[in-house]
This record gives C-alpha cells, sequence and structure tokens, in this order.
C-alpha cells in the first residue's frame, strides 16, 4: 500500500536557496506549459506531454537558468500538469501564482533517495543536486520510498516521502456500520450519539488575523511591509490547518478503527462553498450570509474529513458509502414523517406526527445511516431525563429509505 510520510526540513541557508529556485522554475513550467495547451485547445488542436517534454529539452538547451533544476523533477512538473488537464479539463486548471501558491516540487525517482537516521531526533536524506538535507525524524518511513515532495508553508520547508509500507487492506471488519452527519456547528456527529469537533482558531490568532487583514488592506502592493504582513497572516493560518489536519486524521482512525461501514452524505462542498455574488442573489442580496456559511462549512473541513477517513479505511477494511442528503435532517427517524418544523433549533429535533425526540445531529446521521440500508442503532437517544447510552423503550419504526432529489443547500 502506497502511503505518505511527512517531516519538517532543516535546510541551510543555501539549500533553501536552492529549493526556492526549483520551486520557481517549476511554477514557471507549469504557466509556461499551460498557456500553451490553451492556446492549442483555442486553435481546435491538441497538446499533451510527450511533445512539451522534447520541447522542455531544447528549452534547456537554450535558457541557462532552466539547467539548474534537475530534470526528471521539470518533467514530473510537466506530468502532473497533464494529469491535471486530463481529469479537469484545460481550462479549469489553475495558474500558479507567485503570491499565492506553496512552492513545491517532486523527485520522482524513488532510487536515486537515501534515507538516513542520525540519532533520535534527526535524520537526513540525500536528494538529487541538493545534496544531504536534515529533516526531524518524528517517525521511521517503514518501507521503500518510491519518490519525496520538498514544498514550503508558512516559512518551513517540508519533505514528504511516498512510501510503499507492504500493507494489505483486510478484506473483513468485524465491526458496526454507522452514519456520520456533518455540521456547522459540530463538525461530525455519528448514529450511535458521538460528537467529534474542536477549536481550529482561538480567540486571540482571530484578533491578531483580523487586524492583520486591516494592516494588509492599507499596505502598498510589492512593498515589504505586505511581505512581511502576508507571511504573519500565513502562520497564523498555517497553525490553523495544521490543528484541522491534525483533527481530521485521528477523527477518521477512530471511526474507522470501530465501524466497518461508514455512511457520509454525498456533498459537493465545493458548490456549497460558492459566492453568491454572480447567481440568484440579484442586487448583492444574502451575500454576507452566505459568506458567513461559505466560511463555517470550510472552517470545520467537511472535504478533509472525508478524504481522511478514506486513507484511513484502506487500513482497515471499512467501506465508505456516500448517500443522497436531501431531507436528512428534516426527516423523523422513527416514523419517518418529513417536515422542515421537525427541526425546532439546531439541537433540538421533534417529530409533529409522533412526537419523537433526539438531538437534532443525531437524528441526520440515523437517516444517513438508514438511507444506505442499514438499521438505525436504537442508542443514542438524547430526549429529556434519558442517557445517552439509554436503550429506547418504544421501538423503533421502519428505517425510511430518503429517496428525494437534492434541492439547494441541506440544512444542518
Amino acid at each position: 500500500m502506497l502511503t505518505g510520510r511527512r517531516y519538517r526540513l532543516c535546510l541551510t541557508a543555501e539549500q533553501a536557496e536552492m529549493a526556492e529556485e526549483f520551486g520557481n522554475i517549476c511554477r514557471s513550467v507549469w504557466n509556461t506549459a499551460l498557456e500553451q495547451r490553451r492556446e492549442y485547445r483555442r486553435r481546435g488542436a491538441w497538446m499533451n506531454y510527450v511533445p512539451q517534454a522534447a520541447e522542455l529539452a531544447d528549452a534547456k538547451r537554450e535558457h541557462e537558468w532552466l539547467r539548474a533544476a534537475p530534470s526528471h523533477v521539470l518533467q514530473q512538473t510537466l506530468k502532473d500538469l497533464d494529469k491535471a488537464c486530463r481529469t479537469h479539463g484545460t481550462f479549469k486548471v489553475r495558474w500558479r501564482s507567485k503570491a499565492r501558491w506553496n512552492l513545491s516540487f517532486r523527485f520522482p525517482a524513488g532510487n536515486l533517495i537515501t534515507v538516513e537516521r542520525l540519532n533520535r531526533k534527526w535524520g537526513r536524506a540525500k536528494l538529487p543536486k541538493l545534496g544531504w538535507v536534515a529533516f526531524r525524524w518524528s517517525r521511521h518511513p517503514s518501507g521503500q520510498i518510491r519518490s519525496a515532495t520538498v514544498s514550503r508553508k508558512a516559512g518551513h520547508w517540508y519533505i514528504s516521502f511516498l512510501v510503499e509500507d507492504g500493507v494489505l487492506t483486510p478484506e473483513h471488519h468485524a465491526g458496526t456500520p454507522v452514519g456520520i452527519d456533518r455540521g456547522v456547528v459540530v463538525a461530525a456527529t455519528t448514529s450511535t450519539g458521538d460528537f467529534h469537533d474542536r477549536e481550529f482558531t482561538t480567540s486571540g490568532e482571530k484578533t491578531r488575523y483580523r487586524r492583520l487583514q486591516q494592516r494588509l488592506a492599507r499596505s502598498r502592493k510589492g512593498s515589504a511591509n505586505r511581505r512581511k504582513t502576508l507571511a504573519a497572516m500565513n502562520r497564523i493560518m498555517g497553525r490553523v490547518t495544521d490543528r484541522r489536519a491534525d483533527f481530521t486524521a485521528q477523527t477518521g482512525n477512530r471511526l474507522t478503527a470501530r465501524h466497518s461501514v461508514v455512511v457520509l452524505e454525498d456533498l459537493r462542498t465545493k458548490n456549497m462553498t460558492a459566492s453568491a455574488k454572480g447567481t440568484r442573489a440579484e442586487s448583492g442580496r444574502n451575500v454576507r450570509q452566505k459568506a458567513g456559511l461559505n466560511r463555517a462549512i470550510l472552517d470545520k473541513g467537511w472535504h478533509r474529513l472525508e478524504l481522511a477517513i478514506r486513507n484511513a479505511a484502506r487500513s482497515t477494511g471499512t467501506r465508505v458509502v456516500l448517500v443522497n442528503p436531501a431531507y436528512t435532517s428534516q426527516t423523523c427517524n422513527r416514523c419517518g414523517h418529513v417536515d422542515a418544523k421537525n427541526r425546532e433549533s439546531q439541537t433540538v429535533f421533534v417529530c409533529t406526527a409522533c412526537g419523537h425526540r433526539d438531538h437534532a445531529d443525531v437524528n441526520a446521521a440515523k437517516n444517513i445511516l438508514s438511507a444506505a440500508g442499514h438499521a438505525a442503532p436504537a442508542c443514542g437517544d438524547l430526549a429529556a431525563g434519558r442517557s445517552v447510552k439509554q436503550e429506547p423503550a418504544a421501538p423503533r419504526g421502519v428505517p425510511h429509505q430518503l429517496a428525494f432529489e437534492l434541492v439547494g443547500i441541506p440544512r444542518h
């Protein structure tokens, strides 16, 4: 099984300068090749990796600055571009902006990479043209190295090894199925009544980031103060991103270790977080409200949680199922009655037909589990005076199969 191992680099001043040069060269190759592909498409022709790789070899003979980076690193950039264009379309692939894109480049030849452990805390890797680079030894790579990616984020350099660890995905899992409702108040709620959430940004970081945004708005483009402000903002957001990645990874590992099937809503997060400008919100109506919803969705990391669950499921044999998200928050899991008034508030769900009470997110998670053809568990009923793990006295009704078409943004 292919897996990733990420470590923080400790580069010398000369190595950091070379790594930045390699990243800038790869960015220029990406943008030039992308513009060439788009120009060919405008004329009704096609351009792919093979002729571009040949033209890159000719360009290296004419332009000396291209020869500073290893040849296989530049060829890998063209391969990544070719894959992106085939997957998303030539005109949907993004440019690599100097201001917004984090520098990165990949060494695809694992046989040219040597890794050694120096002591308990440090190791080193030998990379083409960069030589021996030191990194913090947080864990053993545990496998054959296939490739290595060097990247810069929030002022720090990192190296990520793609490793063949020899682990096979188990065929069976002894756990039980579970449904997960992703929300803007609680990141993930399970059908068993468990809540997974944490704060990713402290109040002090929010205040400092807001002040930095104000300072950035007043700074002049291209100035040294603007670069310092952007660096400070990147440091704050880097810590926030690391906390979110840590939370999603831990949550994904817990869920896949306990459950054989994880049922999620088939949410199009990219479409759901699109700006309200240019849509049906004419004259700027509901733009601010939609922007607040977008920030809440992105802050909870809905898509990243799904990726973390899928990644962890490879090691446990857990099956990930996606279901239609329509009306999961408005349907009573006990009787199947659908009514927008069933959900009294963000946390309270009271069925207007049978009077069933439950936590709104837990009820939605049970509906998600039922939509995949699994019976919702009896535990987790959060009615007044009842324990979270208490079995309800009244029998459950037949699980309601959700067969509605998605209309707009589901309520959570």
